[in-house]
């Protein structure tokens, strides 16, 4: 069910291979049985998980610029959009920041098996190493506004309508839409 909701969502949009595809499936049967002690999302339903998990964080992958990367995901929870983005992207090393601990032990669960995959237990303000691309979903821009522009001079951000404030100190793209609707964007910002 989970491979057949991807693709339909996906098609023509980003491919994937069988591997990647499982690797996806296994984090999202981990999620549903983490989620029933833990709270990691309040989505539950397959079609919905599907779209706003894992196919809006493997469109932003795929957005993001050819080549090998030093990607953060600031706020990860669940680990989203960063666990999907490394599985699209094997080339790039992905840090998943979380400072939730028990949220942060679910992600370094998830992602064991993948190389190229960091967690750190922390707040985004406390880490001091510097990347490529910031990226971040359904973290506010106000907990963002501290970080974002000391950790990486790109952002690409999933987001509602509302464009980011100037005060982050990027200069931000025309809004890329996504493509299941539902007045959800893809900001992309260079730092100012």
């Amino acid at each position: 069910m989970f491979a057949e909701a991807l693709a339909a969502r996906l098609d023509g949009i980003v491919e994937l291979s069988p591997e990647q595809v499982r690797v996806l499936e296994t984090h999202y049967r981990l999620l549903l049985l983490w989620n029933r002690t833990l709270n990691l999302s309040a989505i539950s339903g397959l079609e919905e998980a599907v779209e706003r998990h894992y196919c809006e964080s493997l469109f932003l992958g795929a957005q993001l610029p050819p080549g090998p990367l030093a990607i953060v995901d600031i706020g990860s929870g669940a680990g989203f959009p960063g666990f999907p983005v490394a599985v699209l992207r094997p080339e790039c090393s992905v840090t998943l920041i979380e400072s939730h601990q028990r949220k942060a032990v679910f992600l370094r669960e998830a992602s064991r098996g993948l190389p190229g995959l960091k967690v750190l237990a922390r707040r985004a303000e406390d880490v001091r190493e510097t990347f490529d691309v910031a990226i971040s979903r359904a973290v506010s821009y106000k907990d963002l506004a501290g970080s974002l522009k000391v950790l990486a001079p790109n952002a690409d951000l999933l987001s509602g309508a509302e464009e980011p404030p100037a005060r982050m100190g990027f200069e931000w793209k025309e809004p890329v839409a996504l493509p299941w609707g539902k007045a959800r964007f893809l900001w992309i910002g260079r730092r100012a």
